[in-house]
């Protein structure tokens, strides 16, 4: 038995209908040995065979390839076809024929989908046997294809299986990654932000206050920054952004509690704030707060600092309306098609903060509603609109 082809001779072995083919061509052919064997430049090593002469090999024995005629076909990737040795004007004088004792015999070339010479599907007899006709080469040829055909369908099947546990183990991956994420980055940040809480309710002077200030800012923006890289890591490597829908619970009161919380980071922004929610909205309330969050940052972020940035939000037939509208400088042309995109940035200001995710995660919350969220920028505003059906996702 060669180990070196090991793997070529249980592939042919785990071919059910190779005995069958064997079987089928001893029986038209009246050959008494036939073989798969796999050849190359340099060897020639039996697959399966059928051997009722006693020619005495078995799946793993090998001949010297140089001593065979299939040696020639792995060359040619013709087939060869001898009726009778002794009257045949291209092999009578042939020296393999009288080294392994036959007089008739006929080999194909087993040839894969991707063009390589596997080996081939031959048969040989001391007596003489009637191989030169269309039945005979059309059968020989028809199973040397259905032998490649099965041999390619193994690898196919094997290459899917060994990405399935690629997968499997990425996946795994996947889940370690977003778990440690979460985890050691929001514990040491949730201790900062307890230490701020404490030193805010103790006297302090005007400069330390302002310093503790900017400091509970900073930590709002490194929590929505790490639930950014969160969600970008759901989305992209994992299995998406998962909802908890609830229309009990009405989305205003999260709304304005985000408005609220980045109001008192940027005291001196104008906000202008018009909701007029008259209907159950059921939604996933933390993501679409997560989505204003987002929206009303990269306002406050882009937007003309001594004008109004305007938040408005709908509810009406045609389902739930939320807008986000800043004045300023309108986003060039070319990059308005590529906002939505993971790590894009517009601009690229110093005062600039973030990954330029902000806008990417608010588009997948906005399709994880079955949504669109949409931007306009003119000289005259820039505009995000998010929209998501009401009556659709009841019905849903």
């Amino acid at each position: 038995m060669h180990d070196d082809f090991r793997q070529d001779i249980d592939a042919v072995s785990r071919i059910p209908s190779v005995p069958t083919i064997l079987d089928v061509v001893a029986r038209v052919t009246g050959m008494r040995f036939v073989a798969v064997a796999r050849v190359t430049g340099d060897r020639w090593v039996t697959c399966s065979v059928k051997d009722d002469l006693g020619f005495g090999l078995t799946p793993g024995d090998e001949l010297q390839v140089e001593t065979t005629i299939c040696h020639e076909i792995e060359q040619s990737r013709e087939p060869v076809i001898i009726d009778d040795v002794e009257v045949d004007g291209v092999f009578c004088n042939h020296p393999t024929p009288q080294m392994y004792g036959f007089r008739s015999y006929i080999s194909m070339p087993i040839i894969r989908t991707d063009g390589s010479f596997f080996g081939t599907l031959c048969a040989i007899d001391p007596q003489p046997a009637q191989l030169q006709n269309p039945a005979t080469i059309g059968m020989f040829s028809l199973f040397a294809e259905l032998l490649a055909g099965h041999l390619d369908g193994q690898d196919r099947l094997a290459t899917s299986e060994a990405a399935l546990s690629s997968e499997r183990h990425d996946s795994e991956l996947r889940e370690q990654f977003i778990a440690v994420l979460g985890h050691d980055l929001r514990n040491p940040l949730a201790s900062i932000d307890a230490g701020l809480n404490m030193l805010a309710k103790r006297p302090l002077d005007e400069r330390s206050q302002g310093v503790v200030g900017l400091m509970r800012g900073a930590v709002v923006r490194m929590g929505g920054i790490i639930d950014n890289v969160l969600d970008l890591a759901r989305a992209r490597l994992g299995d998406g952004l998962n909802l908890t829908r609830d229309a009990d619970e009405p989305v205003e009161a999260t709304l304005r509690q985000v408005i609220d919380e980045l109001q008192a980071i940027r005291p001196e922004a104008q906000l202008e704030v018009d909701l007029v929610i008259d209907r159950p909205v059921p939604c996933d309330r933390t993501r679409v707060g997560q989505l204003l969050s987002n929206l009303l940052g990269n306002a406050l972020t882009h937007g003309a600092e001594d004008r109004p940035i305007a938040i408005r939000a709908r509810t009406g037939d045609d389902g739930f309306e939320l807008v986000v509208s800043n004045e300023g400088a309108p986003i060039p042309e070319a990059a308005v098609s590529s906002l939505f995109q993971p790590f894009f940035r517009a601009d690229t200001r110093p005062s600039q903060q973030g990954l330029g995710l902000g806008l990417y995660i608010a588009s997948q919350i906005a399709e994880a509603h079955d949504g669109t969220l949409d931007a306009v920028s003119t000289p005259q505003e820039t505009r995000f609109t998010f929209r998501m059906p009401i009556r659709h996702t009841e019905a849903a």
